[in-house]
């Protein structure tokens, strides 16, 4: 079983490395300090299962494992953290354990057993997007790497073949979700526009009507307007009012 550990402080990643040694079978395969590079180890080695901490600085353990969610396959995630204010929190970011510090060995055989159970039934358990805490940041994948895209850089989203372009304050990129599920998650952020295209309520300006009857939406930040489908034209005109 590959492991990657995220945790801050190395002494805490080098406990869990003594214990994991412990376990036959066991291969730990990375360590991090933060939930970015959390995302990357798992990006690059496809682990088993995470070792990860809550509170880390950046991208924290809570927002790693809604990303790692959405991961194919999905990693079996494991908190080890010493608050335990947060367990509610992280089993909704699909956990299957929460071990408080000092992590105890009995208590980390018991989450390898449930690791292993979750990887032997993974297909059982899909690649998940959905959570009641939407994400603060979107996950591109770009050749290899992953690049985090702040939620409130986001101009807008449009839809291409199987893919979701984003548009934000830093230029664009590609991200493997559904349109749809992104308008479910952020939908107090976003507004749709088109069957094709979400756009964050921030960045609208105006819409107007052009000279063939079409209705445009003026973005703040948009290099060029944004057509709107007629089927939206009346929402948005309220949406745009309320602005």
């Amino acid at each position: 079983m590959k492991v990657v550990i995220a945790d801050d402080e190395s002494l805490a990643r080098e406990r869990l490395r003594a214990l994991l040694a412990e376990h036959p079978g066991i291969e730990v395969v990375a360590e991090a300090e933060n939930g970015l590079d959390a995302l990357q180890a798992c990006s690059q080695h496809r682990p088993d299962m995470v070792l990860l901490d809550i509170a880390m600085p950046g991208v924290d353990g809570l927002e790693a494992a809604r990303h790692l969610a959405a991961f194919d396959p999905r990693p079996a995630v494991v908190f080890c953290t010493a608050y335990d204010e947060h367990a509610l929190s992280a089993f909704e970011a699909a956990a299957i354990d929460y071990l408080m510090k000092p992590i105890r060995p009995e208590r980390l055989a018991a989450a390898l057993e449930r690791a292993r159970t979750f990887i032997a039934g993974r297909e059982n358990h899909p690649p998940a997007t959905s959570s009641s805490q939407p994400r603060t940041h979107l996950c591109a994948r770009l050749r290899g790497s992953l690049r985090l895209i702040p939620v409130d850089e986001v101009h807008y989203l449009q839809a291409e073949e199987k893919y979701v372009v984003v548009h934000h304050a830093r230029g664009e990129d590609l991200i493997e979700e559904s349109l749809k599920s992104l308008e479910e998650e952020f939908g107090g952020r976003f507004v749709r526009i088109h069957r094709n295209c979400l756009v964050a309520r921030h960045e609208l300006v105006e819409i107007k009507r052009v000279g063939d009857g079409h209705v445009q939406a003026i973005l703040r930040h948009g290099k060029v307007p944004l057509e709107v489908s007629r089927r939206c034209v009346a929402g948005l005109r309220e949406t745009v009012k309320a602005l």
